[in-house]
């Protein structure tokens, strides 16, 4: 059999030859594909009192697509599912009715892998996918065995059927799915992609750590590896610039990008998205790891890579004509979410008895996730309030033109009413996208601000 240069075979069709299984995008002029990150939603919106929601939900209004990663669970906890000793830092819930407001809003394809997936088990993932496909939104990234969570799946739109592929760096180790093996079922959960953390440290500073290990009780000698070392189990190795790297691992490297190309090979479009904090969600800058692997995905058939769970904003990156956002931090914040288990009131000092839910999500907000170590990750800065939603039209298959609209979500409101967004105008607005300017800078990317908007023109770039 003869092959074409990508590596894919051929076959004859009337005197010519055509790729099996191709990789080309194929959407008609003009396809549009509106882009958000967190949906950190607690209850529905669309019928409320929110001023300003109505003029973002505006913007979804002519997109072929609209995205965003859900990063809660649908159900009604008075009858189903229980909160998990194992949770993603915060029990993320919202009531029965969020199927319907989110289709209300305009989305139509979401994300599902994230470290809140499971917090209220395989019962909460489960009744949560029948929400979703009760109210026509497509969704990946969780199922009942890594095949199912891994998969793409699919959205027939008028200019292009689009494929969505989800993945998480950022879980709970018992919320990993996993294939059969054997005689044994395979595992309920999410598609993950595992890291490797290392600690950078200067080159002087690993001798002092290799002797520590060395007096810890049960050392043993290994091979001597003189750029790294491990003590207690934390990895440490040396560069340049001390702070945090991360290594993926291979085999589920290997498995994206197949349900990448076969994504795209099944559609005209493939959305790939991961959940990601690392390196911290103090970071505007992407882990070291995060371009080279975007890069590939957008090699295997990928048109647009959208990165979230930082809850801030990090640049933008047009990499051969497709969109790389390497955070578009929170869409939705709504921080007082109810009922809460036990084991979060427990975590933060609190009593059930005598602390109310809003209690312990407010200080939840301030202090951050509780760790062994203590608590990391504060949120109550107002870069984790302040975003954009993103509309990307492609023409003759490549990235035409990127408007980012900045949004805020009411930091300065009772607790009860923000984490709703709103269009940020004038200075509020000037402020969000020039911070966006300077973290896209180093990857190539001019924004250009006109009235209250950011403006990417491709002929301006660089590919």
């Amino acid at each position: 059999m003869d092959y074409h240069n990508d590596g894919y075979p051929l076959v004859q069709r009337d005197g010519g030859f055509d790729t099996v299984g191709s990789i080309e995008t194929n959407v008609a002029d003009g396809f549009t594909m509106a882009t958000v990150g967190d949906l950190l939603l607690a209850r529905p919106v669309t019928k409320g009192h929110y001023p300003g929601l109505a003029d973002v939900l505006k913007i979804f209004h002519d997109a072929d697509v609209t995205f965003g990663n859900l990063e809660t669970n649908i159900l009604d906890a008075r009858s189903q599912g229980c909160p998990q000793a194992e949770y993603g830092g915060a029990y993320c819930i919202s009531a029965p009715e969020l199927g319907p407001d989110l289709k209300a809003m305009g989305f139509n394809m979401v994300s599902r892998a994230n470290n809140h997936t499971l917090d209220w088990g395989v019962e909460g993932m489960r009744e949560t996918s029948q929400a979703l496909e009760e109210n026509g939104i497509v969704y990946a990234g969780a199922g009942e065995n890594l095949a199912q969570a891994g998969a793409a799946r699919f959205c027939e739109t008028a200019r292009g059927r689009v494929a969505l592929v989800s993945f998480t760096t950022t879980f709970e180790p018992m919320s990993r799915a996993c294939d059969p093996a054997g005689e044994a079922p395979g595992r309920p959960g999410l598609n993950a992609l595992r890291l490797t953390k290392n600690v950078v440290i200067l080159a002087e500073m690993l001798e002092s750590l290799r002797r520590v290990r060395e007096v810890l009780p049960g050392y043993e000698p290994s091979a001597y590896d003189p750029g790294r070392v491990e003590v207690a189990g934390v990895a440490f190795k040396t560069g340049d610039k001390v702070g945090y790297s991360f290594e993926t691992d291979p085999r589920d490297v290997a498995g994206i990008l197949r349900n990448v190309r076969r994504g795209k090979q099944f559609s005209d479009f493939c959305i790939a998205t991961n959940h990601g904090h690392q390196p911290g969600e103090w970071s505007q800058e992407p882990p070291d790891y995060e371009q080279f692997f975007a890069r590939k995905l957008i090699d295997a058939g990928a048109d647009a890579y959208v990165v979230h769970g930082p809850h801030l904003l990090r640049g933008i990156e047009i990499y051969k004509g497709r969109p790389i956002f390497y955070s578009l931090g929170n869409f939705f914040c709504q921080d007082l979410r109810t009922p809460v288990g036990a084991d979060m009131f427990e975590a933060y000092g609190k009593d059930p008895r005598v602390d109310t839910d809003a209690e312990v999500t407010v200080d939840e907000v301030a202090k951050g996730y509780p760790t062994a170590g203590g608590f990391v990750g504060a949120q109550s800065d107002a870069v984790y309030y302040e975003s954009v939603v993103a509309v990307s039209r492609f023409e003759q298959n490549l990235l035409a033109e990127l408007t980012l609209y900045p949004i805020e979500l009411g930091r300065s409101k009772r607790f009860a009413n923000r984490g709703v967004p709103c269009p940020a105008v004038g200075p509020k607005a000037e402020a969000i996208l020039k911070r966006l300017q300077k973290l896209s800078e180093p990857f190539g990317t001019k924004i250009e601000i006109e009235n209250d908007v950011g403006m990417v023109r491709i002929h301006s770039i660089s590919s």
